[in-house]
Formats: C-alpha cells, sequence, structure tokens
C-alpha cells in the first residue's frame, strides 16, 4: 500500500525557485506512475506533471513546461518536482498520487488511487 507525505512548500517571491518532495512508506513505490496535481482557491485539481513508473517518460502541463522538472529515485520511494521561475499563479496546493494504471497523458486524478495530504506553495508578487 503507498502512503504519500509531502513537504518542501512554502512562501516565495517571484521568480524564486522550491523544491517538493513526496516520500512514500510503502513497499511498492517503483510500480507506480507518480503525478503532481495542484489546486488553487475555488479552482479545480489540475494535472501539473507526471511520471512513469522508471522515469523515462514525463508529461507536463503547458503552462509548466520549461519551468518545473519531475524526476524520482526509486531507491528512496521518492519523487520530485523542482519548481524554478515561479508565477503568483503558481500558488496553490500541491499534491503528489500514485496510481498503477495505464500511461495516459494528460493524466486525470481519477488515474490515480493514492493522495498526499498536500503542501501548500505561496508565490508572492
Amino acid at each position: 500500500q503507498v502512503q504519500l507525505v509531502e513537504s518542501g512548500g512554502g512562501l516565495v517571491q517571484t521568480g524564486g525557485s522550491l523544491r517538493l518532495s513526496c516520500a512514500d512508506s510503502g513497499r511498492t513505490f517503483s510500480r507506480y506512475t507518480m503525478a503532481w496535481f495542484r489546486q488553487a482557491p475555488g479552482k479545480e485539481r489540475g494535472i501539473v506533471a507526471q511520471i512513469n513508473w522508471s522515469g523515462q517518460s514525463t508529461h507536463y502541463a503547458d503552462s509548466v513546461k520549461g519551468r518545473f522538472t519531475i524526476s524520482r529515485d526509486n531507491a528512496k520511494n521518492t519523487v520530485y518536482l523542482q519548481m524554478n521561475s515561479l508565477k503568483p499563479e503558481d500558488t496553490a496546493v500541491y499534491y503528489c498520487a500514485a496510481g498503477q494504471g495505464n500511461w495516459v497523458v494528460p493524466a486525470r486524478s481519477t488515474d490515480f488511487d493514492s493522495w498526499g495530504q498536500g503542501t501548500q506553495v505561496t508565490v508572492s508578487s
């Protein structure tokens, strides 16, 4: 069973960087497609980035391409989201998610069955 815990959120100025981490305390992390979603107040939860089990395939939302990088370390049961050149519109609660279904691009929240508790990212202007 996957149990996900996010960390690394916080307050940063426009143009700054943050690195989110999501650790899985379960034993089957390497089997899962992993993803980062975000949800801003009054908006639906949407995909930010996704990565397949090996790390060889990734996909990004258009709004973060070239600024965010998703990666994983299966030996550490951890997925990361490096966020650079942050903008106020990146402000949201960020969630990591794990799923065992087929690789779907872009992934939908219904493709994932395990979620972290979320971490707040706030970008000030």
